[in-house]
C-alpha cells in the first residue's frame, strides 16, 4: 500500500487540488449567479455547469492526445488554461463574464489524463487501492470545500473563490514537475487502426458507463443548483449556514465510500452498489423536493451525497478495467465527456425546470430518470468477471505474447517493459488461470 501511496498520491493531490477549485463554487454559485447584472435561473444553472460543456468537448482531445504526446506535456496545458478561466470568472462583473469564464475553466480538460497517469502508474490488481485514494483526495476536497467554500464568500465575495482557484492550478503545477514520476514503458500489439476513437465504442460495457457517467453527473449538477436556492428562499438560511446542511451530508457521503469501494472491487458487486446508490439518490430526490421540514430536507441532502460517493471509488475503475491498455487515456476521456456534458444538461436543464415548475417538478423530473437509471444498470455485466494475470519474464515467454491475440476470451494483453511483466486481461467464465499461464510458460 505504501508503494501505491508513493505512485497515487501526488497526482491524486493534483486532480484534487483542481476539483476543490471547482467544487469551492458549487456550494455558493447558483444564488450568487442570480445575483449579477443579468442573472436569470437559467443563466445561472449554466454558470453551475457551463465548465462542463468545453470539458465534455475537450476532454477526448486531451485524453487522445496524452496517449501520443505524453500525460505530463497534457497536464500542463490544461492546467495554465483552467487558471486563466479562474481569472477571468475572478473579474466578472456582469453573468456573460461569468459565463466565458465558467467555459474557459472547462477548457482545461485534464480529469481523464490524470486518471489515466494513475491507471499507467500502477498494476491491474493495485488499481482499485489506486482509485480509492484518488477518490479519498477529491472526497476531502470536495468535503473542504463545502465549508470553506460559504465561508470564504461569506467574509469576502464570490471572486475571491476563484482567485484562490487560480492560485491552487498553479500549486498544482508544480506538484507535476517536482513529485510525479515518469510512467512505465508499455508495449502492445495493436495496429494504428485499432488504436482510433472509434474502437473505444465497441465495448458494449464500456459504452454502459459511458452512460451511467452522464446520469451520475447530471443529478449531480441539478441537486447544486437546487440545495443552495432551496436553503437560502425555503429556510432563510445565509451564506455562512450552508455548512449545517453540507457537513453532515459531506461526513456521511465520505463515509459510504470504504464499503462501496471494498463490495464493489473486492467482493465483486459493482453492480449492486450502483443499484443502492441509484436508490438513495431516488429518496434523496423524494425529500429535498416535497417536503416542508428543514430537517427532512437535511436527510435528503445527507441520502444525496451517500449515493453520490458511492459510486466514486468505482466509475473510473471499472472504465479502466474495461479500456484496452493503448485506449486507456481516449476511454477515460469519452467517459469523462459524457460526465461534463450530464454536469453541463443537469445545471441548464435543472434551472429551466425550477424556473417554470419550482422545486417539485426538479425532484419529478431526477427521479423519473433515475428510475431509467436503474433499469439500465440491471442490465450491466458484473465487472468481477474481468480478470487480470500477471506473469514475470523469468519464467515466462513474452515472445508468445502475440498468440493471445484473437483467443477467445481474452480481453487485453500488453508488456510492461518497466516492471518485467506480461499482463494478460481476460474473461473468468471462458479462461481460467492456470491454463493460460501453461500456455504462456518457457520452454523447458
Amino acid at each position: 500500500m505504501k508503494t501505491i501511496m508513493k505512485k497515487t498520491l501526488p497526482l491524486s493531490m493534483i486532480i484534487g487540488l483542481r476539483f476543490f477549485g471547482l467544487f469551492i463554487v458549487l456550494s455558493v454559485l447558483s444564488q450568487y449567479a442570480l445575483e449579477l447584472p443579468g442573472g436569470t435561473p437559467f443563466l445561472a444553472g449554466v454558470a453551475l455547469g457551463g465548465y462542463a460543456l468545453t470539458q465534455a468537448f475537450l476532454q477526448v482531445p486531451f485524453g487522445a492526445m496524452s496517449d501520443k504526446f505524453g500525460r505530463k506535456k497534457t497536464i500542463l496545458v490544461g492546467l495554465l488554461i483552467f487558471a486563466a478561466g479562474s481569472v477571468i470568472a475572478a473579474s466578472a462583473e456582469n453573468v456573460y463574464w461569468l459565463l466565458l469564464g465558467r467555459f474557459l475553466q472547462g477548457a482545461g480538460a485534464i480529469g481523464s489524463v490524470v486518471t489515466a497517469m494513475i491507471a499507467d502508474q500502477v498494476r491491474e490488481d493495485e488499481r482499485a487501492h489506486a482509485m480509492a485514494v484518488m477518490g479519498m483526495v477529491i472526497a476531502m476536497s470536495f468535503a473542504a470545500s463545502m465549508i470553506i467554500g460559504p465561508l470564504v464568500a461569506g467574509v469576502w465575495s464570490v471572486s475571491a473563490l476563484f482567485w484562490l482557484t487560480a492560485i491552487l492550478s498553479i500549486t498544482a503545477l508544480v506538484i507535476l514537475f517536482t513529485a510525479v514520476p515518469e510512467p512505465p514503458q508499455i508495449v502492445h500489439h495493436y495496429s494504428e487502426d485499432e488504436a482510433q476513437i472509434k474502437h473505444v465504442f465497441k465495448d458494449k460495457e464500456l459504452v454502459r458507463m459511458y452512460i451511467t457517467f452522464l446520469f451520475h453527473s447530471s443529478t449531480m449538477a441539478i441537486a447544486f443548483f437546487l440545495i443552495p436556492i432551496i436553503m437560502k428562499q425555503q429556510f432563510g438560511m445565509g451564506t455562512m449556514e450552508f455548512w449545517k446542511v453540507y457537513l453532515p451530508a459531506v461526513i456521511f457521503g465520505i463515509l459510504a465510500m470504504g464499503p462501496a469501494a471494498v463490495f464493489g472491487e473486492k467482493y465483486a458487486k459493482g453492480k449492486q452498489i450502483f443499484l443502492i446508490s441509484i436508490g438513495f439518490i431516488i429518496a434523496a430526490f423524494a425529500l429535498m423536493g416535497f417536503t416542508t421540514s428543514f430537517w427532512a430536507f437535511a436527510v435528503g441532502a445527507v441520502f444525496f451525497f451517500i449515493g453520490f460517493n458511492m459510486f466514486e471509488p468505482l466509475l473510473q475503475s471499472f472504465v479502466s478495467k474495461f479500456a484496452k491498455v493503448h485506449q486507456k487515456g481516449a476511454a477515460l476521456g469519452v467517459a469523462n465527456t459524457f460526465a461534463y456534458v450530464g454536469i453541463f444538461v443537469g445545471g441548464a436543464l435543472g434551472g429551466a425546470l425550477y424556473q417554470h415548475f419550482s422545486k417539485e417538478g426538479v425532484a419529478i423530473f431526477v427521479m423519473s430518470a433515475s428510475v431509467l437509471w436503474f433499469l439500465w444498470i440491471l442490465g450491466m455485466r458484473n465487472p468481477g468477471l474481468r480478470a487480470t494475470l500477471f506473469l514475470d519474464f523469468e519464467a515466462y515467454d513474452k515472445a508468445k505474447v502475440p498468440s493471445l491475440k484473437g483467443m477467445e476470451g481474452i480481453s487485453d494483453f500488453y508488456v510492461n517493459e518497466t516492471e518485467s511483466l506480461i499482463v494478460i486481461k481476460y474473461d473468468a467464465e471462458l479462461l481460467n488461470e492456470e491454463g493460460l499461464k501453461t500456455h504462456m510458460l518457457k520452454a523447458a
